[in-house]
């Protein structure tokens, strides 16, 4: 799987931006898909995942602020962000793996796309 993320910028505190994940190379609907980010000088973290069968799970400080979808017939899958907070900025990730592994760890997830920069302004 191939996955090509992308949507990031520059955004005033209280913003919104949609990151989108394409995907390509295998049947994209059999796999979780979810989001991690980096911020400088901090470990990459889990943000949101979508399971095979269309289960959320968010991040505490996701939670009621993003949300995650994904649209089979584009093989795309997107990260809705709202009310966005300076803390937001990270290089965000999408990444991909089968469906009976955790969606919610880095370990459960094969396949990873180049970054995509989230800059959060105050």
């Amino acid at each position: 799987v191939q996955l090509q993320a992308s949507g990031g910028g520059l955004v005033q505190s209280g913003g919104s931006l949609r990151l989108s994940c394409a995907a390509s190379g295998r049947t994209f609907s059999n796999y979780n898909m979810a989001w991690f980010r980096q911020a400088p000088g901090k470990e990459r973290e889990f943000v949101a995942g979508l399971t095979w069968t269309s289960s959320t799970n968010f991040a505490d400080s996701a939670k009621g602020r993003f949300t995650i979808s994904r649209d089979n017939a584009k093989n795309t899958v997107y990260l809705q962000m709202n009310s966005l907070k300076p803390e937001d900025t990270a290089v965000y990730y999408c990444a991909a793996g089968p469906s009976y592994k955790i969606a919610t760890m880095m370990s459960g997830m094969d396949y990873w796309g180049k970054g995509t920069l989230v800059t959060v302004s105050s």
